[in-house]
């Protein structure tokens, strides 16, 4: 008998749950899959769906495909949803996709092949075919992409009574929706009402007498990202999304919005490191070696750039020998200072709290902040040459290349996200390769270069 893999956490995703599953998938024991999936989370399902291998998944998809519905396909990993939607029968794909919102479907299709677009618009309703095709006719990363085309919306004049007769006899409401959205005679959005003020007012209360002051609309070509920085700025729960004319053409909700967020705090941390933007833990060899190789070619450049600077001093390391085992301490405590000014740096420009107008006065704090942890960490070092080493000149050489490096790491780690914001390009790709090659070609230069010059 497959055990059902509770445990204190039942409804979860858990360990034993996740043996219990492969053990029934194994056993082709289609009623204990389903029972085992069913008290389970669509996030949870798509979890374990990205975490298991390749072959496990596929023998999942083949024995389950009926427990799969659209709110775990709209969950799963972009890395292998196209894998997961091919795994499944036309008729289980059909039925999920119907059973979502047009936002939903959009995520979902705009991530697939053209020949897998065209088999799942095939086989929804014409009018969610018809919302579908004009949302992806918007640009890529844009608010027409991330909204959904299910909206209700009411004229200015209507009273609180009128409002909710309307909502209790329509035929189809959206699953999730926040504010009933005011509309003048040309369907441009003018103001909007929240449904806890609906609910709450009496019937003979006007609509417009209970907008909300954050009311604001976005337009379909905006970006992605400009519009969940005005979902945070602004703690937005729902805002229209209008098309050139100011007319309503959808609305964006804050779990997309938040969605939006979360990938860009993703794909932040991801290219600070240099990997791909796209990695995830499914990925196969081949994947995740394209997405890491080009940076480790870029890092060993940087890398060679480094080793040059220290066989300009070869005759003083011979020399010296002891300045062998020191050079990394410099180039290690550079390579941390800038990490951290680049990762305050990065995310302030994310959520735009660095701007033109302070950054300046960012970079000073930096540079401060740079002379000060070097003050403080050249007076450690330089007491570690004089009594370890027995050599006052030597304690001051390193003294000096470390509170040369801090400084010039805390500035490297504004400076360079400043300038590839500046030139339009995306400030976390990568910047942590450039950071770390200007922090180790300093420290090696400033010590090397003060020792050939004071200790020879």
């Amino acid at each position: 008998m497959v055990d059902d893999g509770r445990d204190e956490d039942e409804d979860g995703l858990n360990t034993r749950r996740v043996a219990a599953i492969l053990e029934a998938v194994e056993a082709a024991d289609r009623a204990a899959l389903s029972r085992l999936l069913e008290p389970l989370h669509p996030a949870d399902v798509a979890d374990l769906l990205e975490q298991i291998s390749a072959e496990d998944r596929r023998a999942l998809l083949a024995l389950g495909a009926g427990d799969i519905d659209g709110d775990i396909l709209s969950e799963i990993s972009d890395s292998i949803r196209e894998e997961v939607i091919e795994a499944l029968p036309p008729e289980v794909v059909a039925e999920a996709m119907r059973d979502l919102d047009t936002d939903d479907v959009v995520d979902i299709l705009e991530d697939l092949e053209e020949p897998a677009q065209q088999t799942i618009l095939s086989v929804l309703d014409s009018a969610d075919r018809v919302a579908v095709e004009q949302a992806l006719s918007y640009p890529e990363y844009s608010a027409g992409r991330l909204m959904q085309r299910e909206v209700v919306t009411a004229p200015q004049h209507w009273t609180v009574g009128e409002m909710i007769d309307h909502l209790r006899s329509a035929e189809w409401l959206p699953d999730q929706f926040y504010h009933v959205i005011l509309v003048d005679p040309r369907m441009k959005p003018v103001a909007y009402v929240t449904l806890g003020r609906l609910l709450s007012a009496r019937r003979e209360t006007r609509l417009a007498d209970l907008v909300e002051d954050s009311f604001r609309t976005i337009e379909a070509s905006e970006p992605e990202a400009d519009v969940a920085y005005l979902f945070n700025q602004y703690h937005l729960i729902s805002c229209p999304v209008v098309d050139e004319f100011g007319r309503l053409v959808g609305v964006i909700t804050i779990d997309d919005a938040m969605n939006v967020l979360d990938e860009e705090h993703q794909e932040d941390m991801l290219r600070m490191a240099g990997v791909s933007d796209e990695a995830s833990v499914s990925d196969g060899v081949w994947q995740t070696l394209k997405g890491r190789l080009p940076w480790l070619f870029v890092n060993l450049l940087t890398a060679n750039l480094a080793a040059l600077v220290i066989s300009r001093f070869e005759a003083t390391i011979s020399a010296i020998v002891v300045l062998a085992a020191l050079m990394p301490i410099v180039a290690s405590m550079g390579g941390n200072a800038g990490t951290q000014s680049l990762t305050v740096a990065v995310r302030a420009l994310a959520t735009r709290d660095l701007t033109a107008q302070n950054a300046l006065r960012v970079v000073r704090r930096e540079a401060v902040v740079g002379l000060l942890n070097g003050a403080v960490f050249a007076a450690l070092m330089g007491a570690v040459g004089w009594l370890v080493f027995g050599w006052p000149m030597l304690g001051l050489v390193l003294a000096l290349a470390i509170i040369i490096n801090l400084l010039v790491a805390a500035l490297a780690g504004v400076l360079v996200p400043l300038a590839m914001n500046r030139l339009g390009a995306d400030p976390a790709l990568a910047s942590g390769t450039f950071v770390t090659t200007v922090t180790d070609v300093t420290g090696f230069f400033a010590f090397l270069g003060l020792a050939s010059w004071m200790l020879m």
